[in-house]
């Protein structure tokens, strides 16, 4: 019944990755499932076989797709089933889309949907790493047009030496942890977190990367010649007017150059003019001709593009009048919110971030509950994109997957300058709203975030700063340029987008883009030493702000106080059923938060203010504290006996002051002296070691009356 057909790449280290079609998702225009030890990734792609009338673009849809059951567990939440993808999925969707989309046809505009599912999991075996793989296989074994194979792979640093794909155990002590696009010739996208690492050592952990792509790659078309794949099918989505096209170029290229030769910074302006210009063309037709202005936008956009292009390559002008190097004017202000924990505002040119940080306990961290992922984050960075930032007049409808990319990227610029667990005690969620936008946000929030931050009071080690850098190429003449803190045109019209962050020292964090063919290391080097300048040219303004962080916190901010105690007190402090912990936070108005970690009780101490702190503390510190032979306590009498009275003289702990204790003279009645509540202190005198019971001593604390004279003395004794 099944035709199943297999191809095995051995990643030469005792590892294999098998690809199996055949069997699964027959129905499917192509579909492969990947296999590496219990992990197994199943991809599809099925493509309309014509494109929506109008449709000048390609529209791909990823999806990558977790299931619980492939890792032995149950989703959470009411309805107990698959729901909306987590960040995680969108983020390896992301991946796998930047990859993929260049190497469609340019004419090719068929819906096309690439689903991949993981069906088992190896919780040791990362599968975001595969899953561009399982893609591309899947597309390569079909009919569908595309211009691969590629793959992807995770290149990590480890104890200085470079792993392929290393296992989640592995990755833990990595400093170099980047995910990689490439096909057999180029490479395609790039994005990863790093710790401080120079430009060369990027670049090598690229190279070797490639190196084990271009394995993938081969194993992949040669798996569609064993199968006998299908011929790529035929397809005419374009309609195109050869005469009206060499019309609307030679009529309106000299003016759209010069449009962009009037080198003004507002784009909005710069719209105006190149719309003006299509605009005169259009005027010399009536609504009798027959003119469509569809096409003639599209073709008036290339001209735009090659316009914008030669300008830069022949005259080194940028369509705002800067150099390629030359980085935008930048303003920075720190503690615009006056009422917030911490909040600047990053300009750079016409992209601005308004960003905020929010202080919070324990109780604030953002949970994480992936299939793979469990557990809890305490920095968190969001980032939010509204439709007005453009000027566009349209609602803001939810939270797109690429405000999930761009704070996700600025989450991992900053996480390796952030304090220790050990050394920040709060969780701290940093919110950038970008308020305008031409290029670049993603960049902007790195440095807003970095300001708000320090405004703050986090003692982060270093400050971070981004850029954007931008390339634009000729293929005939092999000329190119390399463009700093580009704009949103030139990402558009350009032919690279790489994003660069990091501290004075090293690069963070990445992500590229690249749209061209034969980008070589030489280029790429170039761009990394020019982002290396731009870089710390912003970080000196950012210094000019603000050169270190605060030394304490707001006065407003809340506070967090840490304490550590025995393990065996963490039921004493929390009290049959949380009693004694819950009336500590009634009383105090604190949060009180304990965990058991290492052997030991953590308490985090949260309050608005340093008495409701202080207070607690105490509280706690008494309840812990274990008594000590010879210490005086300031207790409360809690019942009267015969015999004497107990007294608590730290929380839940009594001891017996006897009624010989009470006073150096005889105590007929314990009534004549004490009263239940009575506040007095006491010495600690003995400590049972076989029971524990206390044994407490007013007397001891009071003056030892002078011992009465005999009343027979000798007349010659009291002369003496």
């Amino acid at each position: 019944m099944f035709k199943v057909k297999e191809k095995t790449i051995d990643l030469g280290d005792g590892r294999q990755i098998v690809l199996e079609t055949g069997k699964l998702a027959r129905q499917a225009d192509g579909a492969v499932l990947l296999k590496m030890g219990k992990t197994m990734l199943l991809a599809s792609v099925v493509a309309a076989k014509e494109a929506k009338e109008d449709t000048d673009f390609m529209p791909l849809s990823v999806e990558y797709k977790e299931k619980y059951a492939s890792s032995g567990r149950i989703p959470g939440g009411f309805l107990k089933r698959e729901s909306r993808p987590s960040d995680y999925e969108i983020l390896i969707s992301r991946l796998v889309d930047r990859a993929l989309r260049p190497l469609f046809p340019a004419d090719f505009h068929a819906e096309t949907f690439v689903t991949i599912n993981l069906i088992s999991a190896d919780t040791d075996i990362i599968p975001d790493a595969m899953a561009g793989l399982a893609a591309s296989a899947a597309l390569t074994i079909s009919d569908v047009p595309f211009n691969g194979p590629i793959s992807e792979v995770r290149v990590a640093r480890i104890n200085k030496q470079f792993v392929i794909n290393p296992t989640a155990t592995q990755l833990k002590e990595a400093d170099i942890d980047l995910m990689v696009g490439a096909t057999y010739d180029n490479i395609l996208m790039v994005e990863g977190e790093m710790k401080e690492v120079s430009e060369a050592e990027m670049l090598e952990a690229l190279r070797i990367a490639h190196e084990t792509i271009k394995i993938h790659c081969k194993a992949q078309m040669d798996f569609a010649k064993e199968i006998g794949s299908p011929a790529k099918r035929e397809y005419c989505h374009e309609v195109n007017d050869e005469e009206l096209k060499k019309k609307v170029w030679d009529e309106t290229y000299n003016k759209c150059y010069q449009a962009a030769k009037s080198s003004t910074a507002d784009k909005h302006k710069r719209q105006d003019a190149f719309e003006a210009v299509i605009a005169e063309f259009l005027s010399q037709y009536t609504e009798e001709d027959a003119i469509d202005k569809v096409l003639v936008r599209k073709y008036y956009h290339d001209v735009l593009k090659e316009a914008a292009r030669r300008l830069v390559l022949d005259e080194q002008t940028r369509l705002d009048g800067r150099k390629p190097d030359e980085i935008r004017p930048i303003v920075c202000e720190i503690d615009p919110l006056p009422a917030t924990h911490g909040s600047a505002l990053f300009t750079r040119g016409e992209t601005q971030s308004l960003t905020t940080v929010t202080l919070g306990t324990k109780l604030d961290e953002k949970i994480i509950d992936d299939v793979l992922n469990q557990g809890s984050e305490k920095f968190t960075l969001h980032y939010n994109f509204p439709p007005f930032a453009t000027g566009e007049a349209k609602p803001a409808r939810g939270i797109s997957r690429r405000e999930i990319g761009h704070g996700n990227l600025a989450h991992r610029a900053l996480k390796c300058v952030m304090p220790t667990d050990d050394e920040n005690p709060y969780a701290i969620r940093v919110v950038s709203d970008i308020l305008e936008s031409n290029g670049s946000s993603s960049m902007a929030t790195v440095c807003a975030a970095t300001l708000a931050l320090m405004d703050a009071g986090i003692q982060i080690r270093k400050p971070v700063s981004g850029i954007a850098m931008g390339l634009i190429t000729d293929k005939d003449t092999k000329k190119y340029a390399i463009l700093s803190d580009i704009l949103g045109d030139e990402d558009h019209l350009g032919d690279m987008d790489f994003k660069v962050a990091g501290t004075r020292d090293g690069i963070t964090a990445t992500q590229m883009d690249i749209k061209v063919e034969g980008l070589s290391f030489e280029i790429l080097s170039q761009a990394l030493e020019q982002a290396k300048t731009g870089r710390i040219h912003i970080l000196k303004i950012m210094n000019d702000c603000i050169s270190e962080p605060r030394p304490e916190l707001k006065p407003h901010a809340p506070r967090i106080e840490m304490l550590s105690i025995p393990k065996d007190m963490i039921g004493a402090l929390i009290g049959p059923g949380g009693k004694v912990i819950q009336e500590i936070q009634r009383v105090t108005g604190a949060t009180i938060i304990v965990e058991e970690i290492d052997g030991r009780g953590d308490v985090n101490v949260f309050g608005e203010n340093k008495e409701i702190i202080t207070a607690a503390v105490e509280w706690i510190k008494k309840i812990v504290t274990v008594p000590e032979v010879g210490q005086v306590y300031k207790g409360k009498v809690k019942t009267i006996v015969q015999f004497g009275a107990f007294v608590e003289i730290l929380p839940n702990k009594d001891g017996l002051l006897h009624i010989s204790e009470i006073d150096w003279k005889k105590v007929q009645k314990v009534e004549d002296i004490l009263k239940v509540g009575d506040e007095i202190e006491v010495k600690l005198i003995e400590v049972d070691q076989k029971t524990g019971k206390l044994k407490l001593s007013r007397k001891a604390l009071l003056p030892r009356p002078p011992k009465p004279e005999p009343e027979n003395k000798k007349p010659e004794d009291q002369n003496k």
